[in-house]
């Protein structure tokens, strides 16, 4: 083999390591990480999947859970570029940590709460609550939806009476399951939860007076607040397919 060979062989391997190099940089700087509230997960699932099929060069790394502990996670350097979370709390924390970019925070949706189970125990407001044995709650110290309830269920002055009645959580989909597997009486879920369920059945709303409104605020973190393909994806959450979806499930957008 001489010299010219030689040669032309090591220009063909540097080309084609280069290449290999820019493919592997270019789905790198295609991946999102989401950390989204449990409760969003259909929603974001189906326009992941809608978006990748316009935009095939986006990567979609998706993690879901109670609000809180993404709000944890993302304080500790947890790989985020969009938090949505199920109350404003969780993203005002964030922002006062300056660990999302706050000219970014947007409303995605609203939501309400609801109790909903398997009991033929006459279940029909919050006040008939005390007759249960289990009742289903998201721990309030990281979970919205637990917190919502909890609120409701003081302002509605039978807290003292469930005390040792209540079964925590670790986020509003494992208090769906409880009620679903009848592990618990029923449970408090938003309404987009309850309309999933198979098997439990929507018992009440809870009366809005008794608790803040649930609402999703999004918004980037700061590390991906000049990054192209998170500020097209944030836009294309707040545009029309995003909405007619959201409605689909349930949500409520004003």
């Amino acid at each position: 083999m001489n010299m010219t060979m030689i040669q032309a062989m090591k220009k063909v391997t540097i080309l084609c390591f280069a290449l290999l190099t820019m493919t592997t940089l270019t789905a790198k700087a295609g991946e999102l990480n989401l950390s989204v509230a449990a409760s969003l997960k259909e929603v974001i699932n189906e326009l992941t999947v809608s978006y990748s099929a316009k935009h095939p060069g986006t990567l979609f790394l998706k993690n879901f859970g109670p609000s809180g502990t993404l709000a944890g996670q993302i304080e500790n350097g947890g790989p985020a570029d969009l938090f949505i979370a199920a109350n404003r709390e969780w993203m005002d924390y964030l922002n006062n940590k300056k660990l999302v970019d706050a000219s970014t925070i947007k409303t995605f949706a609203y939501n309400s709460l609801v109790f909903t189970g398997t009991t033929n125990k006459g279940v029909k407001s919050i006040k008939d609550l005390p007759k249960l044995d289990k009742i289903g709650i998201g721990s309030p110290k990281s979970v919205p939806a637990g917190e919502y309830a909890t609120a409701a269920i003081t302002k509605a002055g039978v807290i003292s009476q469930l005390t040792n009645k209540l079964v925590m959580a670790k986020d509003v989909r494992e208090c769906l399951m409880y009620a679903e597997l009848g592990e618990v009486d029923g449970s408090f879920v938003y309404k987009t939860d309850a309309l999933l369920a198979k098997k439990s059945k929507l018992l009440f709303t809870v009366p809005q007076a008794l608790y803040p409104r649930v609402v999703y605020p999004m918004a980037l973190t700061n590390k991906a607040a000049q990054n192209r393909e998170a500020k097209a994806f944030i836009a294309y959450l707040q545009g029309k397919e995003a909405r007619s979806v959201l409605t689909k499930y349930g949500f409520i957008l004003k």
